[in-house]
């Protein structure tokens, strides 16, 4: 029974040793270790605030990416965009150029075929005239080989004039 009813020398001893303790821990112990916790604390609250603050920059920062990557994706629609119109003006450019060419050598080449057919034509009708004339100086010579033909010729002629 003397280990469950403690006897009153043990209670008194174990109250002053615990007192000793308890002041010894107060006087020299417990504003160290206090500080030391709220130092440690403090630090893990930083921690955690620089953990909470750099989580908001990585959040910042993903933003910006993004919003960079919009940006750039925009620019380079733009830039593709603006490439088909300069393809599509070039093109288009060309193909009026060449038309205007065609058109252009088209009117050249039937400008050349009209002088080539008049010149022919006219050449043809001075051969014509050249022929016509030979063919009617020969008749002439051989119709009007005897004197009286050529006086029977001239006196049709003046009656001719004269009725005019």
């Amino acid at each position: 029974m003397d280990l469950i009813l403690p006897s009153f020398g043990l209670i008194f001893w174990m109250t002053l040793t615990f007192l000793i303790v308890f002041f010894t821990l107060k006087k020299f112990a417990w504003k160290p270790i206090l500080s030391t916790l709220k130092e440690r604390e403090k630090s893990i609250q930083d921690a955690l605030d620089s953990a909470e603050k750099a989580k908001q920059e990585m959040a910042q920062l993903q933003a910006s990416n993004e919003k960079i990557l919009m940006e750039a994706r925009a620019e380079r629609d733009t830039l593709l965009k603006e490439a088909r119109e300069t393809k599509d003006s070039i093109i288009n450019e060309a193909k009026a150029k060449a038309q205007k060419e065609v058109t252009k050598l088209m009117s050249d080449a039937r400008d050349a075929i009209q002088n080539e057919k008049a010149a022919a034509l006219t050449e043809l009708k001075n051969q014509v005239a050249t022929l016509s004339i030979d063919i009617a100086e020969k008749i002439l010579k051989s119709e009007l080989a005897s004197d009286d033909k050529q006086k029977a010729l001239v006196n049709n002629m003046l009656k001719e004039v004269s009725l005019n």
